[in-house]
């Protein structure tokens, strides 16, 4: 048996940096020092900064000059991004009905039910990204899974906001079930209404919880844009 590669240190670098800023560990705004992030990651300046622009492609941080810094939370772009959901995931899931994707339904089912109420809440926040990447699997279309692979990026660090609240996760779980449970019925109308009722729930709870926290997210050095 052949040992897997281990990963290099832009990798090192690119997923642990990515895994912080996602999971607000670094806050929005906060400025990143290469010596800092060299010290904190055992690596050299070049595979660092390697991390930083791939970084900086998913949204997650931006540069001024030389100097980098954790990408503020836009709520501009948050309206934009949920509507530009609708739009794609609507249509996604439109074609999955046309397709004979039952095993790939099932497989879809067993991830939602792996995430049981005690399950940590980044294993909540992760299988609740994935299930909309699964989704646009389910369409045959490699476009429209990069698509929706990028849009649950940018929208990462404010979902973490959203799943806070038990409640929340509790609504969004049924709201996955009812949709994929469409797509089995191959009901393109229903499956397509339930996802956008979705998306503009999903945006109701994250806008409320952003609404709720702001003072205290600029407290804690958040940088929110309204």
């Amino acid at each position: 048996m052949i040992d897997a590669k281990p990963p290099s240190q832009l990798d090192q670098a690119y997923r642990q940096l990515r895994h912080l800023i996602l999971t607000l560990e670094l806050l929005p705004g906060e400025k990143l020092s290469e010596r800092w992030l060299e010290t904190r990651f055992a690596g050299s300046r070049t595979p660092i900064r390697a991390a930083l622009a791939r970084l900086e492609t998913e949204g997650l941080v931006t540069r001024d000059g030389r100097s980098y810094a954790v990408a503020p939370i836009d709520l501009r772009e948050l309206d934009q991004l949920f509507a530009f959901r609708e739009a794609v995931e609507s249509a996604s899931v439109r074609i999955a009905c046309e397709r004979d994707v039952v095993d790939e339904i099932d497989a879809i089912g067993a991830m939602l039910d792996s995430c049981a109420t005690d399950a940590a809440l980044d294993e909540w926040h992760r299988v609740g990204n994935e299930f909309h990447v699964a989704l646009a699997r389910l369409s045959g279309n490699p476009f429209f899974v990069r698509t929706i692979t990028d849009v649950m990026t940018r929208l990462s660090r404010a979902r973490w906001l959203e799943i806070w609240s038990e409640s929340a996760r509790a609504t969004a779980w049924a709201e996955h079930r009812g949709i994929l449970e469409r797509v089995r019925a191959r009901d393109e109308e229903g499956a397509a209404v339930l996802v956008v009722q979705h998306v503009r729930r999903g945006r109701e709870r994250m806008m409320n919880s952003i609404g709720d926290e702001r003072r205290s997210l600029r407290a804690r050095g958040f940088a929110v844009r309204a």
